[in-house]
């Protein structure tokens, strides 16, 4: 099967792309709005950028109007934002808050989730996760689209890191105990299964084990 993804909708590619590029970590992303509320959301375009500083990235795919979606007009206006993990714990509650709901409305509010004060940012974090990332906004970028932009790339710069307790052993996160839920096509979630380990062969290894 050959597709040309140029001749084809864009809800097509969307399909296939969440569908062959996963299981994909979830960002739980608070913000705050224009009326001092914390906004939450999900999202599953998500990944590491950098490591020195570290950064993270998330993509808020724009309305059909090419209008931002909450979160990204809300960190373009603030500057700022909180990254939590989603696992099997609070992924129900994680779900909840993507219902949408009008803007001036806290999916927090609705949904009954807990804030916690942040300590580098004005965002509140949220309390039913196991790790919170407060981030600042380092760059945003319009992608994609045709009369309008298509989604938002977001890189935000960690300043802080709130890890659970008993997650955090010798400088590693325990992943057992995070219990990390990942997003595939439409509905379906995913947990962890079976963990294996592959070890990587240096240039020099690989030479012997070759002779």
């Amino acid at each position: 099967m050959q597709i040309d993804p140029n001749k084809q909708s864009k809800q097509a590619n969307y399909k296939l792309l969440i569908g062959s590029v996963l299981p994909r970590p979830i960002a739980f992303v608070s913000t705050l709005n224009e009326e001092g509320k914390v906004n939450a959301a999900p999202f599953s375009f998500f990944t590491v950028v950098s490591t020195e500083p570290p950064m993270i990235s998330i993509t808020c795919m724009r309305k059909l109007d090419g209008q931002m979606k909450d979160t990204a007009r809300n960190i373009a206006r603030q500057k700022e934002f909180v990254v939590h993990t989603v696992d099997r714990e609070n992924v129900h509650l994680v779900n909840d808050t993507a219902t949408d709901f009008p803007a001036e409305i806290s999916e927090v509010d609705m949904v009954g989730l807990q804030l916690l004060p942040s300590t580098a940012i004005q965002t509140p974090r949220i309390m039913e996760t196991k790790v919170q990332m407060e981030c600042i906004l380092n760059q945003m970028i319009p992608l994609g689209g045709s009369d309008f932009p298509n989604a938002d790339l977001i890189i935000g710069e960690i300043v802080q890191f709130h890890i659970q307790d008993d997650l955090y052993t010798q400088g590693r996160i325990d992943t057992q105990k995070l219990t990390p839920v990942a997003r595939l096509a439409g509905s379906a979630y995913s947990h962890l299964g079976e963990i294996f380990s592959i070890p990587r062969c240096s240039w020099e290894d690989w030479q012997t084990k070759k002779r």
